[in-house]
């Protein structure tokens, strides 16, 4: 049987996760096993967030077009209700966009909700 000489395909592994740890502090960018701890972890920290990022957004979204909804006089799930009643199909990124940026147009999409309550 030949024998496997490991050493590039080693190094590069290791080079690897010393390049995945830049920045960090102490010991968790230089010695190799608390490297790999550090940046195994930070990898499912950042696997896990990608996900929590999208809820929290849509939080986000849902908060400002609640806001925005109060000073039309109607609450965030009657706009919801009346909009889905009138066959407005516009989702949650876009009116708080809307109610952010250009309030009288999410005025008028209040009031037309408000109409077909």
């Amino acid at each position: 049987m030949s024998r496997v000489k490991r050493a590039v395909h080693a190094r590069k592994k290791k080079n690897a996760y010393f390049k995945a740890a830049k920045g960090y502090r102490g010991g968790r960018s230089r010695l190799l096993r608390t490297v790999k701890e550090a940046v195994d972890r930070a990898r499912c920290y950042a696997y896990r967030d990608r996900k929590v990022k999208k809820r929290e957004f849509r939080s986000l979204w849902i908060i400002r077009i609640n806001a925005a909804a109060r000073i039309c006089g109607i609450s965030y799930s009657k706009l919801i209700h009346g909009l889905s009643k009138a066959n407005i199909t516009i989702d949650r990124k876009v009116l708080a966009e809307l109610a952010v940026s250009d309030f009288e147009a999410f005025k008028n999409i209040a009031e037309s909700a408000k109409a077909n309550l």
